[in-house]
């Protein structure tokens, strides 16, 4: 006969002695009470309503898991980045008077003279600038061509940060230029993140130090309130030359950017190199990071510099984190997807966005707005690609085209909004939104959208657009596997 799994358990408990009987009710006991004050905490502070019933129901049902998985993923609020920065920095996001006060002296506000500042700028807590130049860059080596030839400009220094630095081919040739413009008598300041960054030897790093650059990790457990967090990273990709250009995009400093990559080519990427005032914004991102990183501030190029001939586009740079009082990523994507009119084109490698981005971007559809969304039909990430075919069919429904970019790994994260271009880093999912650092550039002219248009319809031209049928056609398991995964939305 065979014997009962829960009789075994009995049987077994009562061999034990009293003594090892009271350690494990006393542990149990113990587990559960913590696991239940936890629980309150995970009421009092996780941001979502969904997030906050999954971590109760965890917490008080399995705490001896959950505890511990809550402490190290659980929350969604950074500590003390920012009350340090206003504390210790005079420039901060805009705060800077002398700064301001130049930008109104040479016309470069975008809406000089008004008092009530946009709901972007209410949020970035940077003005819009006018009078700044951009360039779309597309793919690895236009990209990386354009970012070489910066850092072989620079006079006086270099704000170099990226989330992922690799040593291979590219990051050593990144590693030799720096120490080249090092040894030349320019400042070059590093930045990166340590979990981005884990396969970065320390070899690298001692190569760095010793040509004079100066090279720090973020440090995303930095403080006591973070000891045990790895769920934050800094995300931001920029680089910055003399206060007088600037970087900001997709890429990272590794091969398969380049495409070198026989599993995820080719790599499809977008970068923008601006200039004109609005790089003291950029600047100003790369110095709160920098400060919090390595408790030093920075003797910098604040002076705004003039508008480039014959460029007068507006743009906008949105620094966004899980240190900021309210989710500045979230809003502003919710606002941007509100106001379109015409057209909402989104391309982001990963698309797992929450309950109110589904239905904010249904409305649109609804009202009329032409919704198109590209994602990679190949991905680095098994759950993000079943979560993204579990949207298909409510999308559908509401007139909203999703689209799967076919050659290689689509890494962009651009969104095109009637006449205005969002690219940055943030990718359009709950990371990007609540857990990561990021930086978005939004440019406001009716011009460079015409560059981003034709960018993305030679994208869509690369992408076929997949029916609702076709995911029933692949069976229960694979729908399954899609619902399930999207569950798991709020931690991918």
């Amino acid at each position: 006969m065979k014997f009962h799994p829960l009789r075994r358990l009995a049987s077994r408990w009562k061999s034990l002695g009293p003594k090892r009987k009271r350690w494990i009710a006393g542990f149990i006991f113990l587990s559960h009470l913590v696991g239940a004050l936890t629980s309150v905490q995970a009421v009092m502070s996780v941001r979502t309503s969904q997030g906050a019933i999954a971590w109760v129901i965890s917490l008080n049902t399995f705490p001896y898991v959950a505890v511990p998985a809550y402490w190290v993923f659980g929350r969604s609020e950074f500590k003390g980045h920012m009350p340090q920065m206003r504390t210790d920095q005079d420039l901060v996001r805009g705060g800077n008077k002398a700064y301001v006060d130049k930008l109104v002296e040479r016309d470069q506000l975008a809406f000089p003279g008004r008092s009530v500042a946009t709901l972007g700028e209410k949020l970035a807590k940077l003005p819009m600038t006018q009078g700044n130049a951009v360039d779309l860059l597309i793919d690895g080596k236009a990209i990386f061509d354009s970012i070489f030839d910066g850092i072989d400009r620079a006079k006086d220094y270099i704000l170099f940060q990226f989330y992922i630095i690799k040593d291979d081919e590219l990051g050593r040739k990144m590693r030799d230029r720096l120490i080249a413009r090092s040894k030349a008598g320019v400042r070059c300041y590093v930045l990166y993140d340590e979990i981005g960054s884990s396969s970065l030897p320390k070899r690298y790093l001692k190569e760095l130090w010793a040509g004079g650059v100066q090279a720090v990790p973020f440090n995303s457990t930095k403080g006591a309130a973070n000891r045990f967090q790895i769920n934050f990273r800094n995300h931001r990709k920029l680089l910055v030359v003399d206060g007088k250009e600037a970087w900001v995009g997709g890429v990272n400093v590794a091969d398969e950017y380049l495409g070198k990559d026989p599993k995820m080519s080719p790599w499809r990427d977008t970068q923008l190199r601006l200039e004109g005032p609005v790089v003291s914004c950029i600047q100003v991102s790369f110095t709160e990071d920098w400060h919090w990183a390595s408790g030093n501030n920075l003797n910098l190029n604040w002076e705004a510099p003039p508008a480039a001939p014959g460029q007068g586009l507006r743009v906008l740079c949105l620094p966004s984190g899980p240190a900021d009082p309210v989710e500045t990523c979230t809003l502003y994507f919710v606002d941007l997807i509100n106001r379109a009119k015409k057209r909402l084109w989104i391309a982001s490698p990963y698309f797992v966005p929450d309950e109110q981005f589904i239905t904010a971007l249904k409305l649109a559809a609804l009202r009329g707005v032409e919704v198109k969304i590209l994602i990679p039909d190949k991905t680095d990430s098994r759950m993000v690609q079943f979560t993204g075919w579990s949207y298909l069919e409510e999308l559908e429904q509401a007139g909203i085209q999703m689209w799967r970019h076919l050659p290689g790994f689509m890494h962009q994260k651009v969104v095109l909004m009637d006449d205005t271009s969002v690219i940055g880093t943030a990718n359009f999912d709950n990371r990007s939104f609540r857990l990561n650092f990021e930086i978005t550039m939004a440019i406001e002219s009716p011009e460079f959208t015409k560059q981003v248009e034709a960018m993305l319809t030679a994208d869509f031209a690369q992408a076929r657009l997949p029916k609702a049928q076709e995911l029933m056609d692949r069976g229960f398991w694979f729908r399954f596997a899609t619902r399930a995964c999207r569950l798991m939305a709020p931690v991918q």
